[in-house]
């Protein structure tokens, strides 16, 4: 299992973090353990779950993930 704690730009108050918790557990097979204003941190097996499926469903809910 990969464990990450992903950094989303574009968040700014509850409704935001609503809505990308949302979009995450719509992703199947990821675990969310948290999510906050500017982060998000969730588990995933990398060899079903694709990180890039993870940064679309987060685009698709209108926020960036910054990469390191």
């Amino acid at each position: 299992m990969t464990k990450e704690t992903l950094k989303i730009q574009g968040m700014s108050c509850g409704h935001c973090v609503k809505a990308v918790e949302e979009a995450l557990r719509e992703v199947a097979g990821l675990e969310v353990w948290r999510v906050d204003i500017g982060s998000a941190e969730v588990e995933y097996p990398a060899e079903s779950v694709p990180r890039a499926r993870i940064v679309s469903a987060i685009e698709e809910a209108g926020y960036q993930v910054m990469e390191s």
